[in-house]
């Protein structure tokens, strides 16, 4: 009885309180981007919808712990948020366990070669290779696009099921940035389709012109999509048929090198 009365109670999950205060505080910071890089406290209020009281408190908050800085009218951010972001690469295995293949990589085809996770609706590129060339393309560590824009998002988006990828496309808001951009829902389907059949994907001109992007999934060992790999190339130097013969074997190489390791 003694024995039974000290047994611990069975732990029971609860769901843990949202700290308010702490999202609020991380809205006003994404709001800031680089079409908005100095606003008033009313221009947060409006893209954060928060009040513009609680917008101002925010910022003042951010200005007392050296993130933004203040003319008394606009703010901005200051390079301190950087700390925020850089505790990504410090704390998560993914962008180091793909480095030696990344720049492996690099060095044999004489491209930038990036690795990039899905984030909601936006492709966010997490690490990028040392550049073989004095003038690269390439996207940087950081750097957020729209899914639909580039080859990743459609890669990453191909590993959904067809009721989650529908959902994803009626959510998603198709912004154009070349003629040759696809914003009809149902060919954007189409395409994510074809990619899951390929195991890869290709995107002529979608987002710049003369711009080719090549990618394909980045899956573990349980067969799980995690990030995905690829290059951005000039099309004047290499047109599709020569993508697909010559780097598509290269970056399955480099996944399934990968994949034991994920």
């Amino acid at each position: 009885m003694d024995s039974q009365r000290r047994r611990r109670r069975p732990i029971v999950a609860r769901h843990c309180p949202i700290v308010e205060g702490l999202a609020r505080g991380l809205s006003v910071i994404e709001a800031f981007d680089v079409d908005h890089s100095r606003m008033s406290g009313s221009e947060v209020a409006v893209r954060t919808s928060l009040s513009r009281n609680a917008a101002r408190r925010h910022l003042l908050m951010l200005c007392h712990h050296g993130y933004a800085q203040t003319d008394g009218k606009r703010f901005w951010l200051t390079p301190r948020v950087l700390r925020v972001g850089g505790r990504f690469h410090a704390a998560t295995r993914l962008p180091r366990i793909v480095q030696p293949s990344k720049e492996n990589l690099s060095a044999r085809t004489g491209e930038t070669v990036n690795v990039s996770v899905l984030d909601g609706h936006d492709v966010v590129y997490i690490s990028r290779s040392n550049s073989p060339r004095l003038v690269s393309v390439g996207f940087y560590p950081g750097l957020r696009v729209q899914a639909h824009l580039v080859t990743p998002g459609v890669t990453l988006l191909a590993a959904l099921g067809d009721d989650a990828l529908q959902r994803w496309i009626g959510e998603h808001v198709f912004t154009a940035f070349t003629s040759k951009t696809v914003t009809n829902p149902n060919e954007f389907v189409r395409h994510v389709r074809a990619a899951r059949d390929l195991g890869y994907w290709i995107i002529e001109e979608h987002l710049g012109p003369a711009l080719l992007g090549v990618a394909m999934p980045l899956s573990d060992r349980r067969d799980t999509v995690v990030a995905a790999i690829g290059m951005t190339l000039q099309m004047n130097a290499w047109p599709r048929e020569r993508v697909i013969s010559r780097w598509v074997p290269a970056l399955s190489h480099a996944a399934l090198s990968l994949r034991t390791l994920l």
